[in-house]
């Protein structure tokens, strides 16, 4: 009776159960989470807030009809997960960008929101497994966990590989062994599985996005140049395919007795809460370690003690410079190759001058962006290029003086 029981309530799970589609499809869409929202931003030119807005209308939607469902269907399943990664994504890009919001607080901030979310998620339903999402309660647990992981990646990612200069490639390697010892620890050193299946979903999070952006950055900036474009489009083809699979299949939809699970984790409550607290303990002396490592390592390359970034942005003038000589000419091509040239330069001295004046280095980054967006445009307007390049190399000269 039992049994049976178990498998009824499994049947009427409202996510997928856990199997090596599940990660592939995971790591899929939160690669196409980083992608499609610069696709939108820039290549549309629809901007950062109001890429915002549309993805967020469209998560909700999807949302809505997750939560009318009364039992796991992949394509609504994963149409919610890759909208929520690109909501996700535009959270904390618009805190940084828009807002200014220091990556390090974001960071800490959605860590907290997560654990917060986290305790009382275990309070109130005993568990945080999701072999039992089958009340609305838990599904909002589930929701919430899911859209702070998504947050808090981006901005785990962003720091990491961006403002700490690791670069995107590097960041990624670096995810992977940790994701690869977290797998061994579940498989040989009895990590607890609840615990080891959240740890790798957060990571997967930054290996999706140094994917992305390793397949779509031009060569320039040390990407295979595909493009955000062609990117989104080969991982959401891939997406459909599996999600048609996994319909058909009923692969990830199997119900399996979780009884043994159930009970071992009911008697070994102290040995969970000496897991947790010692993976909470190793992350963080790893994340402020590497990340004091990185900082002074930055710092002093500054060996002269700046503090204003005068007389630091002569290349960025020059290069402004040279695509609204571009620009007025309407030779795109050209000023496109240079938009190129302005990222890869902007992103390999971002470490460097953001520390030295982080605030004005948050708003040149604001400007270029609009820079990129008009000139990446599908069809640049040539007043609306002509402007963003005038109001950037304005307050690129300011800061100069």
């Amino acid at each position: 009776m039992q049994n049976h029981s178990n498998k009824m309530t499994i049947s009427l799970n409202k996510v997928p159960q856990i199997t090596i589609f599940f990660w592939i499809i995971k790591i899929l869409c939160t690669t196409v989470g980083e992608t499609f929202a610069d696709f939108i931003n820039f290549n549309l030119g629809l901007g950062l807030t109001l890429t915002t807005v549309i993805m967020g209308i469209a998560f909700f939607i999807a949302l809505f009809f997750q939560f009318k469902a009364n039992k796991y269907i992949p394509a609504i399943y994963w149409i919610t997960v890759v909208l929520i990664s690109v909501f996700g994504t535009l959270v904390t890009d618009n805190l940084t960008d828009n807002i200014g919001i220091p990556l390090e607080v974001s960071t800490v901030a959605f860590s907290i929101l997560l654990g917060i979310t986290f305790l009382f998620w275990y309070l109130s339903e005993k568990t945080l497994s999701i072999h039992s999402i089958f009340t609305t309660k838990r599904e909002v647990f589930y929701w919430l966990t899911i859209l702070f992981t998504f947050a808090l990646g981006t901005a785990i990612g962003d720091l990491y590989s961006e403002q700490l200069g690791l670069g995107y490639l590097n960041t990624g390697i670096g995810v992977i062994i940790i994701i690869a010892l977290v797998f061994f620890a579940y498989r040989f050193w009895k990590l607890n599985g609840v615990l080891a299946f959240w740890i790798a979903y957060i990571l997967t999070r930054p290996l999706g996005a140094s994917l992305g952006d390793y397949l779509s950055q031009s060569k320039v900036n040390g990407g295979l140049g595909f493009g955000t474009t062609i990117t989104s489009i080969i991982f959401l083809i891939a997406i459909l395919a599996i999600i048609l699979f996994l319909a058909i299949s009923k692969m990830d939809a199997t119900a399996k007795d979780e009884s043994l699970e159930t009970n071992s984790n009911h008697t070994n409550h102290k040995y969970v809460y000496a897991q947790t607290i010692s993976v909470l303990v190793i992350s963080l002396l790893i994340g402020v370690g590497s990340y004091h490592w990185r900082s002074s390592d930055i710092a002093s390359q500054n060996a002269t003690g700046q503090t204003t970034l005068a007389h630091q942005l002569n290349e960025f003038v020059t290069i402004e410079n040279g695509m609204l000589t571009a620009v007025n000419k309407n030779d795109f091509v050209t000023a496109k190759k240079d938009a190129d040239e302005l990222e890869n330069q902007w992103d390999t001295k971002e470490p460097a001058l953001r520390k030295i004046d982080s605030a004005t280095w948050t708003h040149i980054d604001g400007t270029i962006d609009v820079v990129l967006a008009a000139i990446r445009s599908a069809h640049p307007d040539h007043n609306q290029s002509q402007t963003a390049l005038s109001d950037s190399l304005q307050t690129i000269n300011t800061a100069n003086k």
